[in-house]
């Protein structure tokens, strides 16, 4: 009878074992707001900023978005599942492009992960990706370079992604290719307002609503040339009719603190390039299989 109730308790051990493992929390996935999601506070502002720019100069030429996540840890899941918990939430590239691919960082694990998009699966194959992680991400994480590690690295996917039939960008964020992602607005309107002001100085010997006009025409159409962001450039237009409306000299309508002095701030003034207060960085409905690479340092 007692070896039977200790067969018992071990057999109910054996059950609620799995049971418990489920019930562990897993690790939580940060909100998207940047090409560059860093948790852990390794990278610096400037570090960030320069792969910021080298994540959104890809979008704007290719449509392909790349993200990078730095994390403590992605225990208790490996590193692959948390990877792909990631993907589909953030739904990274562009829906039926499938063209992302995340550059993951388990700091405190010293595991290291790139996954492709369904894609990116031709550009960026399984053993590129191992590859990229042995030679340059390892190497570099070793020696505590993580940011020369992580910009060698996403150097080398950019330029694989170049290589790849990509349908063109519709526009410079991934935000549904509406043109409303905030880092674009800022840039837009900022175009926009400066040329408004040359422009208003140039024309200021024409009647008032021909300078309107045409200063509107030149705001809007600069910012539509150098954004590619429609709705952005119609902002723009918009400052450069009211700049043109108003009397007085350039100066006086910006009150007379230069080039946006108290109004704009400066070009994304605190906001990581553009990126973190606008909230204009997201997923573009793409996914992935799984593919890629994984590599401990």
């Amino acid at each position: 009878m007692r070896r039977l109730c200790v067969r018992v308790v071990w057999m109910m051990a054996l059950l609620l074992l799995p049971a418990s493992l489920l019930a562990q929390e897993l690790a939580a996935i940060p909100p998207l707001r940047s090409p560059v999601v860093d948790v852990t506070g390794t990278l610096d502002a400037a570090q960030i900023q320069r792969l910021e720019q080298q994540a959104l100069a890809l979008q704007q030429r290719k449509g392909a978005q790349l993200q990078i996540l730095i994390v403590p840890t992605t225990q208790p899941e490996a590193i692959e599942q948390y990877a792909q918990r990631v993907f589909d939430q953030w739904k990274i590239g562009r829906q039926g492009v499938d063209d992302g691919v995340l550059l993951l960082v388990a700091k405190d694990d010293r595991r290291v992960r790139i996954q492709p998009g369904y894609g990116l699966e031709g550009a960026i194959p399984d053993i590129t990706a191992n590859r990229i992680i042995q030679e340059y991400l390892a190497p570099s994480f070793r020696e505590g370079d993580y940011a020369g590690g992580i910009t060698a690295a996403t150097a080398t996917l950019a330029g694989l992604i170049e290589g790849e039939a990509l349908p063109a960008p519709v526009s410079g964020h991934a935000d549904g290719g509406n043109g409303t992602g905030g880092g674009g607005w800022i840039m837009a309107l900022f175009i926009g307002f400066v040329v408004a002001m040359v422009a208003r100085g140039i024309l200021g010997a024409l009647p008032r609503p021909l300078r309107a006009v045409l200063t509107g025409v030149a705001a809007g159409g600069a910012a539509l040339l150098l954004t590619s962001l429609l709705f952005a450039s119609a902002g723009a237009a918009v400052i450069g009719l009211l700049a043109g409306l108003a009397s007085g000299s350039p100066g006086r309508f910006v009150g007379g603190g230069g080039w946006g002095g108290g109004g704009f701030g400066g070009f994304g003034g605190g906001g990581r390039g553009g990126f973190g207060g606008g909230g204009g960085w997201g997923g573009g409905g793409g996914s992935s299989g799984g593919g890629g690479a994984s590599g401990s340092w």
